[in-house]
């Protein structure tokens, strides 16, 4: 479920300056803190949701209007086709190079489904699951309805994708979600989320859903290392997956 849109917008010298003096606050500040913003943002504090922030319940808040907007009118839509075709061949593609065997990949909020086709077609011998919390989409869809933090299926998935979800979620909730993605996925994660630094430098706010909880990448990288080798360009390897990756096509963590 994209939320996001990046833009090419240049920051003007005095926004770039205060960035910057923040950056090197938010640098000092401890890893307990980064789900709230700091003292000097520059963004309007009402969009900087604290972790306490209760969203609405997903039935009710991802619904016909929701989609409407981000993701059906062309004039607001938040993704756009081309896009999540070029990201779908991404992801199909780092399998094939790593030489992962996909039979079973996991959509984790897949959202309207986006990347499934393009998933399918080149990983042909596959089946795919899309799971959404709305049950608009579910019931448009055929989705299978469930939340990633809590979502148990009978066997674990070879690719999982979990593509600008864990922003929706509060701190406890997208801690527990991570963990679960371990479960899950016995192969390759995608993994993408909006963080501060991207509602900062990176979207498009006009596109942007901005009802969400902004935290740094360090907090997701921290939460994911435990279950997971940081490969890069969003990708991570379960630690236990028999796979063999070269020293320099890795992070190095």
């Amino acid at each position: 479920m994209r939320t996001y849109a990046c833009t090419l917008r240049t920051c003007s010298g005095i926004l770039r300056r205060r960035l910057a003096e923040e950056n090197q606050v938010n640098a000092r500040n401890s890893e307990a803190d980064c789900s709230t913003a700091s003292a000097s943002s520059t963004v309007n504090r009402q969009m900087l949701h604290s972790s306490s922030t209760r969203a609405d319940p997903a039935e009710t808040r991802f619904d016909r209007d929701y989609y409407r907007r981000y993701y059906f009118n062309p004039r607001t839509a938040v993704i756009s086709r081309a896009e999540m075709r070029a990201r779908a061949r991404l992801i199909a593609a780092y399998t094939l190079h790593i030489g992962l065997p996909v039979r079973r990949i996991l959509d984790a909020g897949c959202g309207t489904g986006a990347l499934r086709r393009t998933l399918l077609r080149h990983l042909p011998r596959s089946t795919y699951v899309g799971l959404e919390t709305s049950e608009y989409l579910c019931q448009r869809y055929g989705w299978e309805h469930g939340c990633v933090e809590t979502y148990r299926p009978e066997a674990p998935f070879d690719l999982v994708v979990c593509y600008d979800v864990l922003q929706y979620l509060d701190d406890r909730q997208s801690g527990s979600a991570i963990a679960n993605l371990a479960r899950l996925c016995r192969g390759a994660l995608y993994f993408t989320v909006l963080t501060r630094q991207d509602w900062l430098h990176n979207c498009d706010r006009k596109r942007t859903d901005a009802d969400v909880h902004l935290r740094s990448a360090a907090w997701y990288r921290a939460r994911l290392r435990r279950g997971f080798r940081e490969i890069g360009a969003g990708f991570w390897i379960a630690r236990h997956a028999p796979l063999t990756i070269w020293e320099l096509e890795t992070t190095g963590r």
